[in-house]
This record gives structure tokens, C-alpha cells and sequence, in this order.
């Protein structure tokens, strides 16, 4: 079994390491190797990578010569890995830490489950008994993306392994036949809704998601993105849900539109109460792009 674990890095100096070491202290995997694909960092994080892991060939590190965004860094990731001859790969976020049997259970499940794509339990970082995402569902009008066990204590009432509608990018295992069959991830993404819009076109491969329980993960949540509060944030969200829907939904689009109207406009109220007028902003410069097709990389954030 040759696993590639795939790190995007946009000047994650301040999480790499953590990261990368709870991976390489995981055993039961016959072939490792953490591929990290750095979105031109700024900062230190891949000078420092070379110094701590200079000649160990389980790290290698993929330079990009701009920020291409996530969906491109962890493609350019799959690339590199099929030439590398990987069974299966891990898109993982480099903002978490692994449990020490994560690999070896993931696998267990992917051998029970052949041709699914596998993710973990997940729970904060810094409240280990707190759930972020024990999988996830699609609401049932609008498919709107949920996770299950949001911000709920884990006192063990997700320990079955079972099917999900919606696979978090946060950590995804995935076959190389599944890859052939739905390929990799929407570039034109950039940030956020990525994993949604790759969760359809499973289903709409014929690959099942299986949730595993016995996996868990550890998540700083948002420290990649500048968290949910941001305009960086907004306007991703504002852009790429309509995307993702537009792509997927069908006859209920118009039915979208309508709650999309709804809710941006009760978001961008709240904001105005709250003097918070730059995420109104990036909202309204997220859905003018949406409507002149300019996506990838936003011209603004």
C-alpha cells in the first residue's frame, strides 16, 4: 500500500510541523510520503521545512510560483502522487494533527469499503471532546452542505461506520480508481465549496462516502482562512455557492435563489448592525463575479 498525503501550505509556519509529525508518528501504511504543495508562501514555513526534514525522503516538497488556491495545489498534489505510484491519497489540511492510528484506520475502513472515499471523525483542536464533523449531509430541498455533530460533545453517539452525502476537504481519503472515475477537484474554486461541488460529482460518479469513526482527527478550525469572519470569507462563500449550485442543482436552482437571496441578505443585515460593512462589500463583489464567470483567484482578496 503507497499512500500520498497531500499538505497544501500558504505560510502555515506556525502549523506545519505539528501537522507533518503527527502523520509521520502513524504506523500500519507500507509506503508513505507527505507531499506538500506551497501556494508561494511569504513567510518561512517551506525554508524551515527543508531544514528540519533535509534526507527524509518521506517529505517532499512541491513549489507552485503563485497562489493558485487550494483546489490547484492539492491537484498538482494528485499529479505528483500518481507519478509517485500512490495506491491512495490523503488530502489533509495542514492546520490539524493526526491521532496516532488515524493512517492504519482509515485503511481498514477504505479495505471494507473498496472504490469509497473514506473521511474521519473530526473534532477541535483545542476541545478534543467537541465535535466539528462526524460527515455530512445535504439539507433536502436546497442540498445545502452540513456537518453532522457540529459543536456537539462526543460522547459516542457517531461510532457507526456509515454513508454520508458530503465529504469535508478537510481530510479525504482517496482511491486512484476513484480519481480516474470523478476526477480531481474544480479549479475555478479557488477556496471554499471545492469539497461540496466534489461531493456531487461522486454521487454522480457512483462513489459512495464513508464516514469512520474510529479515525479522528484534531482541527484549528479556520486558521488557514483568516476564519469565518473575514471578507476573504464572504466572498468566496457569496461566489462559489452559487457556483456549486448552478453545476448540481437541476430544476431546484430557482428554489436555491431564492434561499440564497434570503440568507446573504440576512447576513449582509446582521453585518450592517454590526458595523461590519466590508463583508457586505465582499458579498456583493463575490455575486458580481459569479455573474461575469470570473472565478479561480478573486481580484480582490
Amino acid at each position: 500500500m503507497k499512500l500520498a498525503v497531500i499538505l497544501v501550505n500558504y505560510n502555515g509556519e506556525k502549523y506545519n510541523k505539528a501537522c507533518i509529525e503527527s502523520i509521520l508518528a502513524n504506523s500500519g501504511i507500507e509506503e508513505l510520503k507527505i507531499i506538500v504543495a506551497d501556494n508561494a508562501s511569504q513567510d518561512n514555513s517551506m525554508r524551515l521545512l527543508e531544514k528540519q526534514y533535509a534526507g527524509d525522503d518521506r517529505l517532499e516538497l512541491l513549489r507552485l510560483d503563485d497562489n493558485y488556491g487550494f483546489s490547484r495545489a492539492n491537484n498538482e498534489g494528485i499529479r505528483r502522487a500518481g507519478e509517485w505510484g500512490a495506491d491512495a491519497v490523503l488530502l489533509l489540511n495542514n492546520d490539524t494533527e493526526a491521532a496516532p492510528d488515524l493512517l492504519s484506520r482509515l485503511l481498514e475502513c477504505a479495505k471494507r469499503h473498496p472504490g469509497s472515499v473514506i473521511v474521519p471523525k473530526i473534532c477541535y483542536s483545542d476541545d478534543r471532546n467537541r465535535l466539528w464533523s462526524a460527515g455530512g449531509r445535504f439539507s433536502p430541498v436546497i442540498k445545502k452542505a452540513r456537518h453532522i455533530g457540529l459543536d456537539e460533545r462526543d460522547e459516542g453517539q457517531y461510532e457507526q461506520e456509515r454513508g454520508i452525502d458530503f465529504a469535508t476537504g478537510c481530510c479525504l481519503w482517496i482511491p486512484g480508481e476513484v480519481i480516474e472515475k470523478a476526477g480531481t477537484l474544480d479549479e475555478r474554486f479557488f477556496l471554499y465549496y471545492e469539497d461540496t461541488e466534489y461531493s456531487f460529482r461522486l454521487k454522480k460518479a457512483g462513489v459512495s462516502i464513508c464516514y469512520c469513526p474510529a479515525a479522528v482527527l484534531y482541527h484549528k478550525v479556520g486558521a488557514s482562512t483568516r476564519g469565518a469572519g473575514s471578507a476573504l470569507c464572504a466572498y468566496y462563500i457569496a461566489r462559489n455557492w452559487l457556483l456549486c449550485s448552478r453545476l448540481h442543482l437541476g430544476r431546484r436552482y430557482p428554489l436555491f435563489l431564492a434561499y440564497y437571496a434570503l440568507n446573504r441578505t440576512a447576513c449582509c443585515l446582521l453585518w450592517l448592525m454590526r458595523g461590519k460593512k466590508e463583508l457586505i462589500l465582499a458579498t456583493l463583489r463575490g455575486i458580481g463575479d459569479y455573474r461575469r464567470g470570473l472565478f479561480g483567484k478573486s481580484r480582490f482578496y
